[in-house]
């Protein structure tokens, strides 16, 4: 997510942002609305030019041959493609170079894409829906629905600007659900299924709105299992397991691997601990309505392990709270705890 202006003589001459994966950069759109007038004017941009062909040509080609005087960036880009090589291309050219105003603020503006970029892991967003004693189902096992129905139209929303969904099979299994998004994305939907009990019949292969449908399993998963699942439409994939279970890093790995830069992770239970337990996670939506469930049985918003004592707690930064009709929503970054044993935390 990336705009640009451009100012000469303190009068804006020139604006532009980035619309979608490949049409023209920010600083092209600003450029072109420029025209002449961009020679000795200074460009504003929230990320390093980029200085390779991708989908579209070079800005740093563009930027000099247009006459600008200075780029005033926000930050580097830490996509190995550039990461540097746009400002050293700017001021062998003569161009007036500034890095550094606003870089917090630019890094949340394009958390997931420099999470995937740095690292090569996918963003990963945790998000549930749950009563407000944190619990997202009854002892019987029923959870449609805790949350209202505006609530669960704003999840939709939000599986709409992540490039995968992510549950377990145990959520298939008990609730059937399609995984789709709102505003036409089709995100990919992804499984966690060590022992391949995914039904071929599930509504999330037979949903021809969705987008592909991915299922991780372990080594040696039964033949036949796989066979019935490629054959409804599912994409079936080896990654290494532990103690019969997917864990949620090397899944995250092996999408990495394979271009998904944002995994909303839904549920259930049990995943969405092992988020926790394992130190995963970079940003967590919870959607909390005002009921009480109540009991021991009560199946808990995050299972596995846990803390075992409070200082390996994860906490919420930069929290937010507002209501969505007759809930509460409240969204932060998460902070693991730091030192020996952070990373299984209850070990």
């Amino acid at each position: 997510m990336v705009g640009a202006v451009l100012v000469r003589g303190g009068r804006v001459v020139g604006t532009g942002y980035h619309t979608r994966a490949g049409a023209p950069h920010a600083e092209v759109v600003a450029l072109e609305q420029a025209g002449r007038r961009a020679r000795g004017a200074r460009l504003y941009v929230n990320l390093e030019p980029c200085c390779h062909f991708g989908r579209t040509p070079p800005c740093v080609e563009a930027i000099v041959a247009a006459g600008v005087r200075e780029v005033v960036a926000c930050m580097r880009d830490p996509d190995p493609r550039v990461n540097g090589k746009g400002f050293r291309a700017l001021r062998r050219a003569g161009v007036g170079v500034r890095v550094g105003p606003l870089p917090e603020e630019a890094g949340r503006l394009n958390e997931r894409f420099l999470r995937y970029a740095r690292s090569g892991v996918p963003f990963v967003t945790l998000k549930v829906g749950m009563s407000l004693d944190g619990r997202i189902a009854t002892r019987g096992g029923e959870s449609r629905w805790i949350t209202s129905a505006r609530a669960r139209a704003e999840a939709r929303g939000l599986r709409a600007r992540h490039d995968a969904v992510l549950v377990g099979v145990n959520t298939v299994l008990a609730d059937d659900p399609r995984l789709a998004a709102s505003e036409g994305r089709r995100p990919v939907r992804v499984v966690l299924d060590a022992r391949l009990r995914t039904p071929p019949a599930a509504r999330l292969l037979r949903d021809g709105a969705g987008g592909e449908t991915l299922v991780l399993t372990r080594p040696g998963a039964s033949a036949a299992r796989r066979r019935r699942l490629e054959a409804a439409g599912a994409l079936v994939v080896e990654v290494p397991a532990r103690g019969g279970r997917i864990e949620l890093p090397r899944a995250l790995a092996e999408l990495g691997r394979r271009g998904i830069t944002s995994v909303l992770v839904e549920g259930g239970s049990e995943v969405l601990g092992s988020a926790l337990d394992h130190g995963v996670g970079d940003r967590a939506v919870l959607y909390v309505a005002g009921t009480i469930l109540g009991g021991r049985a009560a199946r808990p918003a995050f299972g596995g392990l846990g803390a075992r004592r409070l200082r390996q707690a994860v906490r919420l930064k930069d929290l937010s709270v507002r209501r969505v009709g007759p809930d509460f929503v409240f969204e932060g970054r998460l902070a693991f705890p730091r030192g020996p044993g952070a990373a299984r935390r209850s070990a």
